[in-house]
């Protein structure tokens, strides 16, 4: 039987993209579960949002999380609904005038 691909989401695809131009920290977490790593982190860093944790569970799994003016939230929340986080618009806006000056 032939699989079938799995269909990309554009939405998730455009967050996707955005989100490489965010700030990215990894760290481990340790004997603490991954989101209780990842607040302990941005609160002893004092990590201004927006940005990216990359938490790595154990050696196979790594969780994401974006660290928001909102709190925090899962990577893959963020990919899909991008257009509700307002320090996400910035990033998009200052890339687009990036890539303007480079076109001009």
């Amino acid at each position: 039987m032939a699989r079938r691909r799995k269909r990309k989401s554009r939405r998730r695809q455009e967050g996707r993209r955005i989100l490489e131009h965010v700030p990215q920290y990894s760290i481990e977490s340790g004997q603490d579960k991954p989101v209780t790593a990842a607040r302990k982190y941005i609160k002893s860093e004092q990590i201004a949002p927006p940005a990216l944790l990359l938490v790595k569970r154990n050696e196979h799994t790594t969780d994401r999380y974006f660290w928001a003016e909102k709190g925090l939230f899962g990577a893959q929340y963020v990919e899909e609904n991008h257009f509700l986080f307002p320090s996400l618009r910035l990033v998009i806006e200052q890339q687009e005038k990036i890539q303007a000056a480079a076109t001009s």
